[in-house]
Parts: structure tokens; sequence; C-alpha cells
């Protein structure tokens, strides 16, 4: 597997350009990525480089990522706020 994004990497790439999706990746990043599988880790960094339109109609349920691992990590995120 290639090498991961340090954490302060992901906090930059966690900043986008709309605050819907800075209020859900931020916080995921500090609180919930350590316990990802590597695997999840870097599904989660694919995630990342989604354009902003895409990440904001998938996290707002709006329409469903084509990527089974993409919306997994989608549905995960969604669900750690709800809680």
């Amino acid at each position: 597997m290639s090498q991961l994004m340090s954490k302060p990497k992901l906090r930059w790439a966690c900043r986008r350009g709309m605050l819907e999706l800075d209020v859900l990746l931020a916080p995921f990043v500090e609180e919930g990525y350590d316990a990802l599988t590597e695997q999840q880790k870097a599904d989660f960094e694919r995630l990342l480089a989604c354009d902003d339109p895409d990440l904001f109609a998938w996290f707002m349920g709006h329409a469903r990522s084509t990527d089974s691992a993409i919306q997994a990590l989608i549905e995960l995120i969604v669900n750690r706020v709800r809680v």
C-alpha cells in the first residue's frame, strides 16, 4: 500500500470551499480517522480527492457515490455526526 498522508496534510485537505463539508470532515479527522483500517484510510484520501459538489451531494443524501468504499465512508462519517 502506498504512503498515507500525515495528519497535518489531512487536516489541510479537509479544508474545503463549503462550510457544510468542513464541519463534517475536519472533526472526523480529529476524532475518527485513527480508528480506520489502513484500507479505509487510503479510501478516505481518495474521498478527499473528490470534487466539492460531488461530496456535498453525497453527504447531504442527494446522491450516492458509485464507489462502494467511498459510499461506506460517507455513511460512517454521517452516522458519527448524528450520534
